[in-house]
C-alpha cells in the first residue's frame, strides 16, 4: 500500500461485487451509516474521531482510509486527530504506535486534497 486513496481504490470492485451478492445487508449497513453520522449531542466530527480511534484500534486500513476522509470532510485538525491517536497509543500500547500514525497519516491525505 502506498496511498490511503489506494486502499480505497482497491476495495471499491470488491466491496461493488458483494454489494450485489447480498444487496439488503450492504444497505442497511450504509442506512445506519448514514443515520450515525449526523449533527447530533455529538458532532460529526467526533463521531468520526471516534471511529478513526476505532478503525486504527481495529488494524483496519480500509477503515482508516474511510475515516480519514471523514475527518478531513468534517474539518478536523491534525492536532485533534494526534490526540484522539494518543488515546489508541494509551488503549492499544505496541500496537497503537503502529497503526495510530497509519491513522494520522490517512488525515493527512485526505486533508491535502
Amino acid at each position: 500500500m502506498d496511498t490511503f486513496h489506494e486502499v480505497a481504490r482497491e476495495l471499491a470492485e470488491p466491496a461493488r461485487r458483494l454489494r450485489a451478492e447480498i444487496p439488503d445487508v450492504i444497505a442497511g449497513y450504509s442506512a445506519m451509516h448514514r443515520a450515525v453520522m449526523v449533527e447530533g449531542a455529538l458532532s460529526v466530527k467526533v463521531k468520526e474521531l471516534i471511529a478513526m480511534a476505532i478503525a486504527a484500534t481495529r488494524e483496519c486500513d480500509g477503515c482508516i482510509s474511510s475515516h480519514g476522509r471523514g475527518l478531513a470532510r468534517a474539518g478536523a485538525t491534525e492536532a485533534e486527530v494526534a490526540e484522539a491517536m494518543g488515546v489508541v497509543v494509551m488503549m492499544n500500547g505496541g500496537p497503537g504506535t503502529v497503526w495510530g500514525p497509519r491513522a494520522l497519516a490517512a488525515f493527512r491525505e485526505y486533508a491535502a486534497d
